[in-house]
């Protein structure tokens, strides 16, 4: 039985400090995430910045033009204000992971507007980051033929005294 792949293999679900763009806007915002306050993709201190963003998170930071000036807009004086709005849910989200019952968004969920555009993700969001632990088990060669320029017993030292400075 072989595993059907999706469209959404090895794309990271987004979280709300990651940006969306629109196909007919010049600017960037934010998710706002309104549909829970519960789930954090990777992100054990409850950041609300790692909020994952459902299928039905349809709000933006900044409000209002969320999407700056919008192409299907045109006037005499430059494009007018984006007029933010959705035409229902997130689409193409995936459901094998649910938060309260509601679908979530990845990288390549599309959300359309009703003026005209399409709505995309432009960064999910999450960054990844070594912990103290990673650092302290790091294999001092196996990073040194990785990245010949990071001395790991150096990093490791600096850390180890960051730790002991915090307390």
């Amino acid at each position: 039985m072989s595993q059907q792949s999706s469209p959404h293999d090895g794309k990271h679900f987004v979280v709300q400090k990651g940006k969306a763009q629109c196909n007919q806007g010049d600017q960037f915002p934010q998710h706002k995430v309104t549909s829970h306050k519960k789930h954090f993709w990777n992100d054990s201190d409850g950041n609300a910045d790692f909020l994952g963003v459902t299928e039905d998170d349809l709000q933006f930071n900044p409000p209002g033009p969320s999407f700056g000036k919008c192409k299907l807009k045109p006037s005499s004086g430059g494009n007018l204000p984006c007029s933010y709005a959705p035409a229902g849910k997130w689409q193409k989200t995936y459901d094998k992971v649910k938060i309260m019952g509601k679908k979530i968004v990845t990288e390549v969920s599309e959300l359309q507007c009703v003026v005209g555009g399409k709505i995309t993700i432009k960064d999910h969001g999450q960054r990844g980051e070594m912990s103290k632990k990673s650092v302290k088990n790091a294999d001092n060669k196996t990073v040194q033929h990785i990245n010949p320029l990071v001395k790991m017993q150096d990093y490791k030292e600096t850390v180890l005294e960051s730790e002991i400075d915090a307390y």
